[in-house]
């Protein structure tokens, strides 16, 4: 039986709650514990004798990451968030900045408690607070083994971007903002890679090493198809179908479901205000693969085109890593890329993957988007 993890939260003297481990605002992340804030000095801990239990103390998290060493796999975390005496203000990342919650409120006297599941590849479970008056009173852990899993193949516009290049973010890495706690996202997707680069390094390989049946593998490739390069160059009609066709064969052979994404557009405009496809052949390739291979198809080059040419020119912008001098603290000295999103984006494009997965009614991931 896999271990469940259960922190309670507050300053030294008070009591643990039975069956959980006590965790102070001085608590720095320490190896041989396995547990612990990296950086102590931000976080506050509070007592309110009005409350009781579990809730009756707490740890202020500001702008604090909050770490557990555990074994890789899928786990189902709930963590409780209230104040007995105040209003709280709580934004929650898990992993590498996925969103689980922003500024989720409560009223004095509300607590919360928010399930979600997580994807751990590391062996540590990373968990960043920040708001403008965030709340932790209690965590658990539990291993899910048995969670449907949604593992994604594809390149920088999928994949999970590293804090550091914040807030440049991909769609995968904010797709399970849009389900509840049944489902797990397996972000495999890697910056830079095409349908052939991918697996000669392997990531393929990882993937069929972890997914079972009725898991989802979910696969973007286009943008780096296009390159010159051997090593990821493929020919829209030949290579590149032949490439695809290993996904889908290594999800049917496992009993898992396939779907195919088609590549989400640039940002490049036409005059007359619609947006210029520069994926050409590669879109038609997988269409055609799709209906041949009787494949679910989520067309985001599609759903891409349509919404940036209702934001228009300027106002797409926002969904883009475009920057203006001392915008983006990680690029001080301005940024205007027409390929990659920040977070904002990155959250509209998950969203989209969201309705494409609705619109197929993919059992039984359906069951599991949130309303």
């Amino acid at each position: 039986m896999a271990a469940t993890y259960r922190y309670d939260f507050g300053p030294e003297g008070e009591p643990a709650q039975e069956g959980y481990i006590k965790v102070t605002d001085n608590q720095a992340y320490d190896t041989k514990l396995g547990y612990g804030f990296l950086d102590p000095s931000q976080v506050t801990a509070k007592k309110r004798e009005e409350q009781s239990g579990i809730e009756g103390d707490f740890c202020i998290p500001f702008d604090s990451v909050f770490v557990v060493d555990v074994p890789n796999g899928s786990y189902m975390v709930t963590v409780t968030i209230g104040d007995a005496v105040l209003p709280t203000v709580t934004t929650l990342k898990a992993g590498t900045g996925h969103i689980v919650f922003q500024n989720k409120r409560t009223v004095p006297g509300q607590f919360i408690r928010e399930s979600f599941s997580a994807y751990v590849r590391n062996g540590q479970l990373r968990l960043a607070f920040s708001g403008k008056a965030p709340r932790i009173n209690a965590l658990e852990i539990v291993p899910a083994p048995h969670a449907v899993k949604i593992f994604i193949a594809g390149d920088s516009t999928a994949a999970d971007q590293p804090e550091e290049g914040y807030p440049y973010a991909g769609w995968g890495q904010m797709l399970g903002m849009y389900f509840k706690h049944d489902v797990v996202i397996a972000n495999h997707a890697y910056s830079g890679r095409s349908s052939r680069s991918f697996i000669l390094e392997g990531r393929l390989e990882a993937i069929k090493e972890e997914m079972q049946k009725d898991d989802f593998l979910f696969i973007q490739f286009g943008h780096n198809d296009q390159k010159k390069d051997p090593e990821r160059g493929t020919d829209p009609h030949t290579s590149y179908v032949e490439h695809l066709m290993q996904y889908i064969e290594a999800a049917r052979n496992t009993g898992a479901h396939p779907v195919l994404l088609t590549s989400v557009q640039r940002r490049y405009f036409h005059e007359d205000g619609t947006l210029q496809d520069t994926h050409g052949e590669y879109l038609t390739a997988m269409r055609k693969l799709a209906e041949e291979q009787q494949v679910p198809l989520i067309d985001l080059a599609e759903k891409t085109k349509k919404l940036y040419e209702e934001l228009g020119p300027e106002r797409s912008k926002s969904l883009f890593m475009w920057g203006a001098k001392g915008e983006f603290e990680n690029f001080p000295a301005g940024i205007q890329d027409n390929t990659h999103f920040q977070e904002y984006g990155a959250v509209k494009i998950a969203g989209l993957v969201a309705e494409g997965i609705r619109e197929l009614n993919l059992w039984p991931l359906t069951m599991y988007l949130r309303s």
